[in-house]
């Protein structure tokens, strides 16, 4: 089972593969999500919320994806052979230079950026967030 650390890692990777880059393909195998085509949108960034996954892409959209037990987000050259099978692909991004693949995800969907916060907001900072606040963590903690 993946745990926080191995989330930060996947994010960060999946970042330098994706922040600021324009999407070339965009395959969602969910069938609530299937249609959903983010090919021409340029990806802001991708942050890991616990052991959630957010994907930004532009300023509007999320692909917010949890790894659970099974699930993990790998990255390749553009047209490199992959570790898995392609049936067990649940999201495929690619750009100019790389395809991202996410097998297995425990549940991956399409929320808008406006909602992360009803999404993985009870989870409260994140310790290694940009967002993180200690002055904000005592106070939280000294209410409790």
């Amino acid at each position: 089972m993946p745990e926080g650390d191995t989330v930060w890692r996947a994010a960060r990777d999946l970042n330098r593969a994706l922040h600021g880059k324009e999407l070339t393909r965009c395959d969602i195998r969910v069938p609530k999500f299937a249609t959903v085509d983010f090919t021409g949108r340029t990806v802001r960034d991708v942050v890991a919320r616990g052991k959630h996954l957010l994907i930004r892409v532009e300023e509007e959209w999320s692909i917010h994806s949890h790894l659970k037990m099974e699930g993990l987000w790998h990255v390749y050259p553009k047209g490199g052979k992959w570790r898995r099978p392609a049936f067990k692909a649940r999201c495929i991004l690619e750009t100019e230079t790389s395809t991202i693949v996410g097998f297995e995800l425990g549940f991956l969907r399409i929320i808008p950026q406006a909602e992360e916060d009803d999404a993985v907001g009870y989870l409260g900072p994140d310790l290694l967030g940009p967002d993180w606040n200690a002055e904000e963590a005592l106070r939280r903690l000294r209410a409790d």
